[in-house]
């Protein structure tokens, strides 16, 4: 019976509820499909990330979420009606059909995005809304990127007739024709008779009449105004400076003004969404010549500080460009950088470089350096610089909220391939060490690298790294020297874990024994293994294993000595088996336990046991697989659990087994295989087989006090390699009697909340420490597989970085944020770094000289506070001619005490090398800041 929706009306078969299974695979389908073939133009749309997530959920989507609770079997409940509404401003239509969005909305935490088929598959099945579509743009002048764009350019539209306003939206890269058409379209005049202006902060600056040119190029920015002219008797303005010497005027505009809904460093202004395509490389690339960026008539804001020092100039803030602002400033304040830029440096622009920007970068950063250091300014609106840089690098187009580090990697590498004094980048083939000394070889890679990149950022900020393979099965080494513009280093959350482990014997010398080891947090098994080593008092002719025991059985080993401990839960129980040293020769036998009530001859009765207690550990040699074998290692390893008023008995003595002074237990072998192993193997010529069925699958022998009954006639080939054998041992209340069975229960668990009464004080994490986290040895990732020459196969090797070479100015990246498909976060932890005599020596394998510093001074920070989309930067930056700081927060300039710049949210450090001096005093030079040359 079809029975009728909410609405009164019966369902078609394709609105009725479709499983969760097939709901997924219809709609991941369609993204896929969609994003194979976007283009220009397509439809996504907006849908909330509440539901959105509620809908994963119901379909089993986020299954490989690391953070997915195991174990527990709940059925997710379908979601009701899609519910967009809590993205909405308000609900009311404005020009261009489409609904007002807030402007604070964050993709992955308030809205996620699907293309229209699956858009239209999600409101058939689940109805709701309301419909919030978004166009596909294309970004990017050397590659090509594909965004949506989330937030359309919002432009103040001023009629000079009367004053009114009226607001316009349309695409930033729509062309300046394509909003001359809007404007003519609603006022219905004559595109002759109309002149449009850049209006920002009602001032004009530039005459929009470069019709090609995209709004975005042109400068605009949201919410700003611009200015209507209806003439009469003329087509343009008689004002207005046309292009010369083939330059188009490209006027730099100001900051927007500051309504109520611009957020100034404030949460994300998501406008475009990065599909995750592949950039497609425009080739031939030839574009017009560099537009000449003047200068801004009014860059001085009035909330600002007058400030007379030169290099104490603030940047408005353009929506939410603070990330900018920060970078650029510590950028500026590279004393290097500064001598460079405040000379003529037109000779070194290199205009025919394919991976640089034709020198525009270059050019436009050296202008806004020379604002920035000119005398009597409080701020500049660098409106020039991003509209540059939104046309070289799209994924800083918008008014995104950014990371500051990703535009400082492509600042220096833009920056470097503008100024690269190579013209002609020679074919250098990449050769081995083959043997030869390491500063030998280094120098060649070096002096390779600088043949074909010889910059003033190569001069300054590029430094190299010793970078060491090894292959885990065939232990080749490979070695290569590379260059680094800037150190990543890891950023630990907590220095230390405390980690709980049970250490049991296997050769019956001593009872188990837990101990608690602390370790670092970010550390993998090889450190656990270690301090279990020295609390253990571990011999050197032993060696640990780890392992994992679940239900009463050894659920997994932990064999791989890189894995890390964030794998290891609170939770769970860990053991470690004391084996001989060179163990992997060995055959290991696994003993587990299970309760015996008594001794029945039907096999069914062996479903109802139950295991019970630890699994107990051991080695045999290759060739003692016999039953008298196994019954000796058994009687070994349970030698310590004897109870003192308990029968004496020696390892592996048959008259003690007859006597019945030793185990009488139910023995069960079987190998890690599946193999069976014959029952020359495991038997004596006078035992016999005994097929065993019961709640274990791999079950297939078993021994009876010593003696092997047979009802199969089964012979496996017993050659085949067996590295491990398990023994199910039956405990009845006799053996309890004469074992004490309680060191092998209640096994304690990694770590147990309150279990520790006193607190352990947490380590200080210094910036010494996330160096020594960045050179230690560790595994490559599974998607980083090296190819190994001598394997021919791709192995995961093991990996070691040192720094070689050290470069004057040293840009050090501590790395708070961390992503993953499902997850974001950012680590807040403060990082105790010098401020003076960071002293590098025993971190670097070469010294170019004798006299050469290897200790630096902090002199700029990056700053971040908050969260990853509410977040805001500022920066802190040393004027060294004054000794003295300064906190730059936007157009904002203050005075900050040197004991104030240490702080939690330091995120990008920069340090010069001791030694180092500035070429001349930028008061000194006799060139105007604001000259150009170019």
């Amino acid at each position: 019976m079809t029975i009728p929706n909410s609405e009164g009306f019966f369902p078609s078969d394709s609105c009725l509820p479709r499983a969760p299974a097939e709901e997924k695979d219809i709609i991941m389908e369609l993204i896929r499909s969609s994003e194979a073939s976007i283009k220009e133009g397509d439809l996504y749309y907006l849908v909330s990330h509440r539901w959105w997530m509620e809908w994963q959920e119901y379909v089993d989507l986020d299954q490989s979420d690391e953070n997915s609770n195991e174990g527990i079997f709940c059925i997710p409940r379908r979601p009701g009606e899609i519910d967009n509404s809590n993205l909405l401003l308000n609900e009311s239509v404005v020009e261009g059909n489409e609904l007002d969005l807030k402007r604070s909305l964050q993709e992955g935490e308030d809205y996620s995005l699907v293309p229209q088929d699956a858009w239209k598959k999600l409101l058939e099945w689940y109805r709701g809304g309301p419909e919030l579509p978004r166009k596909v743009i294309s970004e990017g002048f050397i590659t090509k990127k594909f965004n949506v764009e989330v937030y359309p350019l919002c432009l103040q539209l001023v009629d000079g007739r009367d004053k009114s306003q009226r607001t316009l939206k349309i695409s930033r890269m729509a062309s300046v024709r394509e909003l001359y058409n809007m404007v003519c379209m609603l006022f219905e005049l004559e595109k002759e008779k109309v002149s449009i202006w850049d209006y920002y902060n009602k001032t004009k600056h530039q005459f929009l009449n470069n019709f090609d040119q995209t709004l975005e190029e042109a400068q605009l920015l949201m919410d700003q105004e611009v200015l209507l002219e209806v003439q009469d008797d003329k087509l343009w303005p008689s004002n207005v400076s046309m292009s010369s010497a083939g330059n188009e005027l490209a006027l730099v505009p100001l900051e927007p003004s500051r309504s109520s809904v611009t957020i100034a460093g404030g949460p994300m202004l998501s406008n475009s969404y990065s599909t995750g395509f592949r950039s497609n490389f425009l080739e031939g690339g030839n574009f017009s010549s560099s537009q000449r960026d003047t200068e801004d008539r009014d860059d001085v804001l009035n909330n600002g500080i007058k400030v007379d020092g030169q290099g104490l100039t603030g940047l408005h803030n353009l929506g939410n460009t603070c990330f900018m602002n920060s970078a650029l400033q510590c950028l500026v304040h590279t004393p290097p950088l500064v001598d460079y830029f405040l000379q003529d440096y037109s000779e070194e622009i290199n205009k025919e470089n394919p991976l640089g920007m034709q020198g525009e970068l270059a050019i436009v950063f050296g202008e806004l350096l020379r604002k920035l250091w000119s005398s009597g300014r409080t701020s500049v609106a660098p409106r020039a610089f991003k509209a540059k840089l939104a046309r070289f690098a799209p994924q800083f187009s918008g008014y995104n909220q950014h990371d500051s580090q990703e535009l400082l990697a492509f600042l220096l590498d833009g920056l470097h391939e503008d100024l690269n004094r190579v013209r002609s980048k020679p074919y250098i083939e990449a050769k081995d060490a083959d043997g030869r000394p390491d500063d030998e070889f280094a120098e060649e890679c070096w002096q390779n690298h600088k043949a074909r990149n010889d910059s003033i950022i190569v001069d300054v900020c590029q430094g190299q790294y010793k970078s060491t393979l090894v292959c885990p099965v065939c232990s080749k080494v490979s070695v290569t020297f590379d260059p680094f513009m800037y150190l990543s280093l890891p950023l630990p959350s907590t220095a230390t874990r405390t980690i709980t482990v049970t250490v049991f014997s296997g050769d019956g010398s001593s009872l188990p024994m837990p101990f608690t080891v602390t370790v670092p947090k970010n550390g993998c098994c090889k450190d656990l293994i270690q301090a279990l080593s020295t609390a253990s008092c571990l011999k050197h002719t032993e060696a640990l294993v780890l392992a994992e025991v679940y239900g009463n059985r050894i659920y997994r080993y932990l064999e791989n000595s890189f894995e890390s401990l964030s794998n290891i839960k609170d939770e769970e129980h860990i053991v470690a088996y004391r084996l001989p040293i060179h163990h992997e020769k060995l055959l290991r036998l696994e003993i587990l336990h299970r309760r015996a009530e008594g001794f029945l001859s039907e096999p069914r009765y062996s479903a109802h046991l139950k295991l019970l207690g630890t699994p107990l550990v051991t080695t045999l040699s290759v060739d003692s697989r016999t039953g008298a074998d196994i019954h000796a290692a058994v009687l070994s390893v349970l030698a310590p659990l004897l109870r003192a008023n308990s029968l004496t008995w020696s390892h592996g003595d048959k008259s003690s087994r007859d006597s019945g002074s030793g185990p009488s237990l139910d023995s069960i072998v079987l190998s890690d295989n599946g193999i069976q192993c014959s029952e020359e193997t495991l038997s004596t010529s006078d035992m016999e087989l005994e097929e065993v069925h019961n709640s274990i699958p791999d079950i297939q022998l078993a021994l009876a006090d010593g003696k092997v009954i047979s009802r199969s006639t089964v012979d496996v080939d017993y050659t085949v390699p067996v590295s491990r054998l398990k023994v199910v041992m039956n405990w009845s209340d006799r053996e309890h009697e004469i074992y004490d069975f309680s060191f092998l229960e209640d096994l304690p668990e990694v770590f147990k909340s309150g279990f520790m009464s006193k607190k352990t004080r947490q380590e200080a994490i210094t910036l010494y420490s996330c160096l020594e986290a960045f050179i230690k040895e560790e595994p490559l990732g599974p998607d980083d597989m090296w190819y190994c020459p001598r394997c021919k196969e791709h192995r995961q090797a093991t990996k070691k970085l040192d720094l070689w070479r050290l470069p004057d100015i040293l840009v050090v990246h501590l790395k708070r944020f961390s992503y993953s498909r499902f997850m974001k976060n950012k680590l807040d932890t403060f990082v105790n770094f010098p401020v003076h005599n960071l002293d590098l020596s025993k971190y670097v394998g070469h010294r170019e000289s004798a006299s050469s510093s290897l200790v630096y001074e902090l002199y700029a920070i990056s700053n971040h506070y908050g969260g990853l989309g509410g977040g805001h930067y500022s920066a802190f930056a040393k004027l060294l001619e004054e000794d003295s700081w300064f906190h730059f927060d936007d157009s904002h300039v203050s005075p900050v005490n040197e004991n104030e710049i240490k702080k939690s949210a330091a995120y990008v450090l920069f340090y010069q090398r001791v030694g180092v001096e500035s070429k001349m005093d930028v008061r000194e030079t006799g060139i105007s800041p604001d000259s150009s040359n170019f």
